[in-house]
């Protein structure tokens, strides 16, 4: 599989001098970081660069072919591919099963199969490793941002899910590990996928959109003997959604309650919305692990803290009981209008030494595992060094913040992020992602 990520050589079939053509965008993201030899059957030069006519043409060993025309041409590309000897390819090309055309497919994995290639798509965007760089998206950079080095992977059957979610990350600071969108799944499938990542020393968390999956048992087995975190979200799961899978990848949905039950057997985190995957994946990503159940709310408004401890108790989330020691500590260095329990509501005059105080005496207290820190950023008191304030404390113990506001609220909540602090907006999502990522 590591060609798929870290290919000294790449053909690109399918590069004109278009720059709104599929092939042109791939290579114009590739040829300045690997060696690249674009395929075009009456073009000599692309951006500077040698064309070939054909890929017999070209002299040296390729590691990875990325093939964009039209689906009646495909097969005969795998074709020339697999007599080069190159045994690795990328298929972005459409118009295979995911219309019906079930014997085009078909022709595809024969081929494939005659060669020993193997292939991410067709009907796919193919690969982003932010490490080494290899992109083979065919959407430009100025119109999806690429996320940087990170930890997460994500596997996404759906290319438009998958682009979506890559634009959207890179805005919220998180890192990536390597995307890969495998469309149709020819002869590389989900569980081929996880056991590539399972191993891979720059892959932390694991996260999947999927809409079916092809061998369920070697998916099953390959998930329970991963040791890394796998957060899983299943399109299709009313009627009408199964339907429409069809439509998109030719998969067969199936019964969520079955892949619901299969994927918990298997010890995968199983998400209920694409927001919470990566919310479950952000903590796993910034966050030491925690070394318990028991959560403490510190806020600055008392009817947040509120909402917060009824959201705990909802989702049967574990609220921390702090130590004597803490409770007369507090007692005696805080003004006596503030709450000091679960939620510790520091009141709206609060300042940023308040909120620091209290947070060192929470992070410290052996009764605690995970602190909720509110902040609202519209009271008089607090200023945007609170980022810097909260920045001390981290490391011991996980802190989570939740921050409501405007446009001040997520300057400053970015900046947290980019001190590895969560950032959520709203209390209920903040729980349902500390209960999935604690359990």
């Amino acid at each position: 599989m590591q060609n798929f990520f870290t290919p000294k050589s790449i053909v690109i079939i399918g590069v004109s001098k278009d720059p709104k053509k599929v092939g042109h965008i791939i290579f114009k993201n590739l040829y300045k970081k690997f060696k690249v030899y674009p395929v075009h059957p009456n073009e000599t030069t692309i951006l500077g660069e040698k064309a070939y006519a054909h890929i017999e043409n070209i002299p040296q060993h390729i590691d990875l072919a990325i093939i964009a025309i039209p689906a009646k041409s495909v097969i005969r590309a795998v074709r020339e591919c697999g007599r080069k000897g190159i045994r690795h390819c990328i298929i972005v090309s459409s118009g295979f099963k995911e219309i019906g055309n079930n014997s085009l497919e078909y022709e595809l994995a024969k081929a494939l199969e005659e060669y020993n290639m193997k292939c991410v798509g067709p009907n796919c965007l193919g690969v982003f490793d932010a490490h080494s760089g290899l992109d083979s998206l065919f959407l430009p950079v100025k119109k999806l941002t690429r996320p940087k080095a990170g930890g997460i992977s994500f596997i996404s059957q759906s290319g438009a899910v998958g682009s979506a979610v890559l634009d959207l990350l890179a805005d919220e600071h998180l890192g990536f590990a390597k995307f890969i969108s495998y469309g149709n799944g020819t002869n590389v499938q989900e569980f081929d996928y996880l056991n590539y990542l399972g191993k891979d020393p720059q892959t932390k968390v694991i996260c999947m959109y999927v809409e079916g999956i092809q061998e369920g048992r070697k998916f099953m087995d390959a998930a329970k003997k991963i040791k890394k975190p796998i957060i899983l979200l299943k399109g299709g799961r009313s009627e009408h959604g199964a339907k429409a899978t069809l439509s998109h990848t030719g998969s067969l949905a199936g019964s969520y309650e079955i892949y619901k039950a299969a994927c918990e057997q298997s010890g995968i985190i199983v998400s209920e919305s694409l927001e919470e995957v990566f919310d479950i994946a952000k903590l796993f990503e910034m966050l030491p692990k925690p070394k318990g159940k028991r959560v403490q709310v510190i806020t600055n408004g008392g009817g947040y803290g509120i909402l917060t401890i009824d959201e705990c108790e909802a989702q049967k989330v574990h609220l921390a009981e702090m130590s004597s020691h803490t409770r007369e500590f507090l007692k005696h260095h805080v003004p006596k209008i503030v709450t000091i329990a679960n939620p510790i509501d520091l009141v709206g005059d609060t300042t940023n030494e308040r909120y620091g105080l209290t947070l060192k005496m929470c992070v410290d207290d052996k009764k605690s595992d995970i602190i909720i820190l509110i902040i609202l950023h519209q009271t008089p008191l607090i200023d945007e060094n609170i980022v810097e304030v909260v920045k001390k404390h981290t490391g011991k113990k996980p802190i989570i913040v939740i921050s409501t506001g405007g446009k001040q609220t997520k300057i400053l909540s970015k900046r947290f992020e980019e001190a590895r602090i969560p950032v959520f907006t709203f209390p209920k999502d903040a729980v349902s992602a500390i209960k999935k990522w604690v359990e």
